[in-house]
Formats: C-alpha cells, sequence, structure tokens
C-alpha cells in the first residue's frame, strides 16, 4: 500500500486510467469482431460500413496509446484486406436474375 499522499494519488490515478484502458480496448475488439463476423457472413455492404468504423476506432486507439501504431496498421491492413477478398469474390461471382 502506498504511504505518501502523492503514492496515494497516483493510485487513484492508475486505477482509473486502468478502467478507461480496459473498457477502450474492450470496445476495440468489439468493433473489429464486427467487421470480421460481417466478412464470414458474406455481406459486402456490412463489412464495409463496419470497417470504416473499425479503422476510425483503431487509429484513434494508436493515436491516445492504446496499442502501438504497427499494431493498428497491421490490424487495419488484415481487415481491409479480407474486406477487398469479399467483394472480389461478390464481383467475380455471375449475377443471378
Amino acid at each position: 500500500m502506498p504511504n505518501t499522499e502523492s503514492a496515494k494519488r497516483s493510485l487513484r490515478k492508475k486505477e482509473v486510467r486502468r478502467l478507461r484502458n480496459r473498457s477502450e480496448r474492450s470496445a476495440l475488439r468489439t468493433i473489429v469482431k464486427k467487421v470480421r463476423v460481417a466478412v464470414g457472413a458474406g455481406d459486402t455492404v456490412q463489412s464495409k460500413d463496419a470497417l470504416q468504423a473499425a479503422i476510425k476506432r483503431i487509429d484513434r486507439a494508436a493515436d491516445k496509446g492504446l496499442i502501438h501504431k504497427n499494431k493498428a496498421a497491421r490490424d487495419k491492413s488484415r481487415l481491409t484486406k479480407a474486406c477487398n477478398k469479399l467483394a472480389a469474390a461478390g464481383a467475380a461471382a455471375p449475377a443471378e436474375n
């Protein structure tokens, strides 16, 4: 346990930050999962919308230092690649009437 006043304050601040980071990280994982689920379901429109929201959230998390900038770039690249692959497969499929 902290002994000095400054150490006590530091402990309180760390706890607030830990809870905020935990919440932000959870929200980030959820929005990334939405993209993956949409891609898995083959829904091109929903996956593109979810991708835009995910990229925005990933960039914000990287700017705040929640995740490393290289992890942000890697995640965005993988999600974009999956969405593009889905879109290409949809465009290559013959139109059914």
